[in-house]
């Protein structure tokens, strides 16, 4: 049986050439509270690519996560690691929907076993 989760992980609009290297720079962003990636986390909302510009939207497992300003510096830090020199970075925490297990990756759940 194959467990390869083939679902996109989160929603992604804009430039195609930067779609995977996107991917790849936020699955290197560990949340320290499950020592997992905030993609497979399901902390991902989406990406907006336009005019010279990404925009995440994202969240945290909880509003009280003492990690936040570390996690998001991550992702900003990656993500500069790939994008073309001039583009900004907008990373935009949002609680709305609230995050729940159900947004995690077929292998964090494994991972945790839910």
């Amino acid at each position: 049986m194959d467990t390869k989760d083939t679902t996109p992980p989160f929603p992604y609009e804009g430039d195609e050439s930067l779609h995977q290297p996107i991917i790849e720079a936020l699955q290197r962003v560990v949340d320290p509270e499950v020592a997992m990636s905030i993609v497979d986390v399901g902390l991902i909302y989406g990406v907006t690519v336009a005019d010279g510009k990404v925009q995440v939207r994202m969240t945290m497992t909880s509003a009280a996560c003492p990690v936040t300003d570390v996690i998001i510096e991550d992702a900003e830090t990656q993500l500069d690691r790939v994008l073309p020199p001039d583009y900004k970075i907008a990373v935009e925490l949002s609680w709305e929907p609230p995050w729940t297990p159900e947004r995690m990756s077929e292998r964090a759940k494994l991972f945790m076993r839910w």
